[in-house]
């Protein structure tokens, strides 16, 4: 079955999927996790240009965001690197905001803060009322390689804790950190790097979405069952372990819980900020994005799970185009959460 057939597919959304070539079923990849890391390399730097091209059609020709602002600044990481911050936000603003910390999706390996989806994500959802900060943090492959994990993570604990210091100057009343997919997983281990490191209280809540967290792609569980229900929607799982491989190259970090927190433990996860966990039906990813829901609640922490029926992988951010509605939808729903936190800061 591809998604072109599936009868549960969003046929709104498969417009979208057809205009940029992605309604059939995704191909293997030519290369395997045993292929010499060269070769690796450049299979997902095909990749990267590949959603590049998707990315620049699905936003093409729209009219600008009313009342927003933004600009860059350039910080410096516990690295020693130069990491770029994307701030936005309302051109008028009345008394500290909630903050949107943004970790982009690219399975930690390819795309950018600056891809147009993204700056636009950020724009729209500073347009609700919001400070947006998108980190441009390094990637394990693509144009801003070849920086295996820890560093993506590194770049982000370093941009949130900017944006704390300087709260009051940005107009900042409590940071939520959110992404989709490889950003999803960035917005986990974030705050997970966060208990570990002593610096919880920073982080007021964490809104994943599609995260990308279990890892081990090439050796999935049946638990998991979407990675098989779903395989070939968008991409497939073989390619999806192609991009672990880099994030992680030696597999290390298999079971880290700051490369993969699918694996965090209930203990690791106890005392953890609310969460809301966004899902796809049509997501590969989707199940491991449930049973790490399901992992909070036995940690006794707060835990929302919303699931797209009809979507598949990242739609609610992607075809803005073709189901502006579940778009509008997810920006609600961030800013809604981002909102009811404030009663607590």
């Amino acid at each position: 079955m591809t998604l072109r057939t599936d009868p549960r597919a969003d046929p709104r959304m498969l417009d979208g999927l057809v205009a940029v070539a992605l309604d059939g079923r995704g191909d293997a990849p030519p290369v395997t996790l045993d292929s010499p890391f060269d070769q690796l390399f450049e299979f997902i730097s095909g990749m990267e240009l590949f959603f590049q091209k998707v990315i620049q059609d699905c936003f093409s020709n729209l009219p600008p965001v009313d009342g927003v602002v933004s600009r860059t600044e350039t910080i410096t990481g516990s690295d020693g690197n130069e990491i770029s911050l994307f701030i936005h936000h309302p051109e008028k603003m009345d008394g500290p905001l909630p903050c949107v910390f943004h970790t982009h999706g690219g399975g930690m390996v390819i795309l950018s803060a600056e891809c147009d989806n993204f700056v636009r994500w950020r724009n729209d959802l500073a347009a609700t009322g919001m400070v947006v900060v998108g980190v441009e943090f390094r990637n394990g492959g693509g144009a801003l390689g070849n920086h295996p994990f820890p560093a993506g993570l590194n770049d982000c604990a370093s941009g949130l804790n900017w944006v704390f210091e300087n709260r009051k100057e940005l107009g900042v009343s409590h940071i939520v950190i959110s992404g989709e997919s490889g950003g999803g997983n960035l917005a986990i281990s974030t705050t997970l790097k966060a208990k570990e490191e002593g610096w919880l209280d920073r982080v007021a809540g964490v809104y994943a979405q599609c995260p990308y967290i279990y890892g081990s792609y090439s050796n999935a569980p049946s638990e998991l069952g979407s990675l098989f229900e779903n395989n070939g929607y968008m991409f497939d799982v073989d390619s999806m372990a192609i991009l672990a491989k880099l994030y992680d190259p030696d597999g290390e970090n298999s079971k880290n819980p700051l490369a993969w927190p699918y694996h965090a433990s209930v203990e690791e996860l106890a005392g953890l900020p609310p969460h809301v966990i966004s899902l796809n039906e049509l997501d590969p990813l989707r199940d491991e994005g449930f049973l790490f829901h399901q992992k909070l609640l036995k940690a006794g922490g707060f835990s929302v799970c919303r699931t797209l029926n009809g979507t598949c992988h990242a739609a609610d951010i992607l075809f803005i185009k073709n189901i502006p509605d579940i778009y509008d939808s997810t920006i609600r729903d961030i800013r809604g959460f981002a909102g009811k936190l404030s009663e607590q800061h």
